[in-house]
């Protein structure tokens, strides 16, 4: 033997860089190092030059463990599946690797394969890929990232065969859920899942592995965890970070739950008692959500002094984000009294304050008969009979938060040009030393009109409850139509409090007029809006009514 065969019968490791070579001849080289002692062989940047044809390829007599191909450029576009996809398929080696080649397929083992690791990331293959395929039953670990998946269902019916994988990466593909219709078969080994960066919704957890230990969904379209869909008993470890929550879950599905990835949500206000529902979680990351520093934050901010450590990241990555003079401080420094965050107290003092401006108009009314007549008819007639008493043509309710919609769209369209709309706002129209409800009261009594700008900010002010309630009271007391919604954003059902009733039953019996994101619908809008208002009102100077979040 030659000391430059000695040299290559040690040689365990080679890799070749950017190769361009007929099919034949690169075939061959593949062969003769199959067969000498190299073990891990890779081969990047490689061009195939000449039209791909039948090899019988030999596979006896190897030492090779593991072949990685990436970045291959296949130029003849016109060939047999087989001549190409059946020599890699039929491998009998441990672990295969093509990456970044515009693969489109890939054939089901001939027989029982020896594969134990197959990546396939940034490739083109779809769902067709190993279905009723039975020969990868010694398959443990199989990558798929940035490939054109789109059914959750088909991936999970390409597992089932597979009854020794326990991870698998689908991540970076176009997955999404078919809802309750869909029919999953996941094999019972696979212990590892990750689906982030697709377009998962919250069905996707009617289609997950019962075993699963640890899942990754981060990055999806994910806007709530259901309850009762699924009882993944077996997990651990679940990343939900980067998707639309606007809550933390609660784990009665998830038993065995230690540590949980909550960031970059929606979430304004955590629950309070996660804790108590995920007794086994260790760790919980929440920060970078949009926390409305309010009193109902408290009650978090005071179960991370209990938990000892749980929250990760605290204090730097939990930070306020609302109100806009709170925006930056960190949650460890937001403190409120107990009597501001008093509610019982707050809502015991607003009805003293009603019942005391009842009584005094009571009495009033009682002592002057003639204006107490007066007033009692002119409240049960609808505005346009009680036109003289009229100062405002509407009254706007609305949440801070949407401040600059109303102040840059609603009131300017509404105000300017010929026929121009008179409106009550709190920030000109407020009179000094009144009391907010007592505010709220008289604005909505003189206008002909209570115009209420909805949103998810909307239903989350306590303020625009009490308008609403009162502007309600208002609307059936007269029998007229007196109020008009206008939907700034799309309002989830189920993110609108209980005390909210009244308005669920509004929107469901109402038509409400919907704000265009395409400007060309814009001017239809504002017409359709000032039709509403119509209505011709006297001359005035000084009005003050308003708002209140």
């Amino acid at each position: 033997m030659s000391p430059g065969e000695k040299i290559c019968s040690r040689l365990q490791n080679l890799t070749l860089t950017n190769v361009s070579v007929d099919w034949n001849i690169f075939l061959e080289l593949l062969q003769t190092i199959w067969q000498s002692s190299i073990e891990y062989f890779n081969i990047n940047n490689f061009t195939q030059l000449s039209n791909i044809e039948k090899y019988n390829f030999r596979y006896s007599g190897t030492s090779m463990k593991a072949l990685a191909l990436k970045n291959i450029l296949v130029t003849d576009l016109y060939f047999s599946q087989d001549d190409l996809y059946r020599i890699l398929a039929d491998m009998n080696i441990e672990a295969l690797t093509v990456a970044g080649s515009e693969m489109i397929h890939m054939l089901c083992p001939s027989s029982n394969s020896p594969f134990r690791y197959l990546n396939f990331i940034n490739n083109d293959l779809t769902d067709l890929l190993f279905q009723n395929c039975d020969t990868l039953i010694q398959l443990e670990i199989f990558i798929l990232q940035k490939n054109k998946f789109e059914s959750l269902s088909k991936v999970s019916s390409m597992t089932r065969y597979m009854k020794s994988l326990r991870y698998l990466d689908m991540s970076s593909n176009l997955l999404r859920t078919d809802g309750a219709e869909e029919h999953c078969q996941w094999t019972e080994s696979l212990k590892e899942l990750d689906l982030s960066s697709n377009q998962l919704t919250e069905s996707v957890f009617g289609c997950l592995p019962v075993n699963v230990n640890k899942l990754d969904l981060h990055n999806n379209q994910i806007s709530s965890v259901p309850q009762g869909i699924a009882e993944l008993k077996s997990l651990k470890e679940l990343n939900l970070a980067s998707n639309r929550l606007a809550d933390l879950p609660g784990c009665g599905g998830f038993s065995a739950l230690e540590i949980l990835n909550m960031e970059m949500n929606s979430i304004l206000t955590p629950s309070a008692d996660f804790f108590e529902s995920c007794q086994r979680v260790r760790e919980l990351e929440a920060g970078h959500n949009p926390f409305k520093c309010s009193c109902e934050l408290q009650a978090f901010v005071r179960l991370e002094r209990q938990s000892g450590g749980k929250l990760s990241g605290w204090p730097e990555a939990y930070v306020c984000e609302y109100p806009e003079d709170l925006k930056g401080t960190q949650l460890k420094d937001f403190h409120l009294t107990e009597l501001a965050c008093n509610t019982t107290l707050l809502l015991v003092t607003a009805l003293l304050l009603t019942l005391v401006l009842v009584g005094v108009v009571a009495f009033l009314c009682i002592y002057l008969d003639v204006p107490w007549y007066t007033k009692r008819r002119a409240w049960h007639e609808c505005p346009e009979e009680r036109e003289t008493v009229l100062q405002f043509h509407a009254f706007i309710s609305y949440s801070e938060r949407d401040s600059v919609w109303v102040k840059t769209e609603l009131i300017p369209n509404l105000e300017k040009g010929e026929g121009s709309v008179q409106l009550c706002q709190h920030e000109r129209n407020f009179v000094p030393g009144k009391s907010i409800v007592e505010n709220i009261i008289n604005c909505i009594d003189k206008s002909y009109k209570s115009i209420f700008v909805l949103s998810p900010n909307f239903v989350q002010s306590e303020w625009c409850h009490y308008e609403l309630y009162f502007a309600h009271h208002k609307l059936f007391s007269e029998n007229c139509n007196s109020l008009i919604l206008i939907l700034l954003e799309p309002i989830p059902p189920y993110i609108i409090p209980a005390r909210y009733h009244k308005l669920k039953a509004l929107m469901a019996k109402r038509t409400y007029l919907e704000w265009p994101k395409e400007r060309s619908k814009r001017a239809l809008f504002w017409a359709n809006l000032r039709a509403a208002i119509n209505i011709n009102l006297p001359v005035a100077e000084g009005q003050r009514c308003g708002e209140r979040d």
